[in-house]
């Protein structure tokens, strides 16, 4: 695979991202004006599990504490999130110099939270994350450095071979 392939392999990645979170978000929207705390409880009883062990504890609690302006704010907040990562996998897609640097800093503010996740306890989850976030970081790296030393065209898309000129590539 040609490091522009790799580039747009991150960018489906991105894309990928993208539309999780924002079908999360409109998760969130669909969730103002419901109560939350019963639609909880119907998920802890529908999946059959002990309402005061840790974990369903922890979510019908938070569940408890929601508000209708809490759910607005993390929806738009995902929303945002979403559209951040639409606009990166697109600037990817197209070979875009800013959005590799993009990929690279947004990448790279997760590990030291991954690391610190890591030390709290070691999951496979968490172990992967981290795997794949270090490597989508390297990999922007190494892509970024072979567009400084000229390899990597800066819109893959216009690398088509000219009418004109047999055999040539235009940019």
């Amino acid at each position: 695979m040609s490091i522009a392939g790799g580039v747009r392999a991150v960018a489906v990645l991105e894309a990928a991202k993208g539309a999780l979170v924002l079908f999360a978000g409109f998760g969130l929207f669909a969730l103002v004006h419901h109560d939350v705390q019963a639609i909880a409880e119907r998920i802890v009883g529908h999946f059959h599990l002990n309402p005061s062990s840790s974990v369903p504890r922890v979510f019908l609690d938070a569940a408890g504490a929601v508000t209708d302006a809490r759910l607005w704010l993390l929806a738009w907040a995902a929303m945002s999130y979403a559209g951040m990562r639409f606009i990166e996998a697109y600037g990817l897609w197209r070979g875009q110099r800013w959005a590799e640097w993009l990929a690279v800093v947004s990448g790279s503010i997760y590990v030291p939270i991954e690391i610190y996740e890591l030390s709290q306890g070691i999951t496979w989850i968490r172990v992967l994350t981290l795997a794949v976030n270090a490597a989508i970081v390297a990999y922007m790296g190494y892509a970024l450095a072979h567009r400084e030393r000229g390899e990597l065209p800066e819109d893959p898309l216009s690398m088509r071979v000219s009418a004109d000129k047999p055999g040539k590539e235009r940019r």
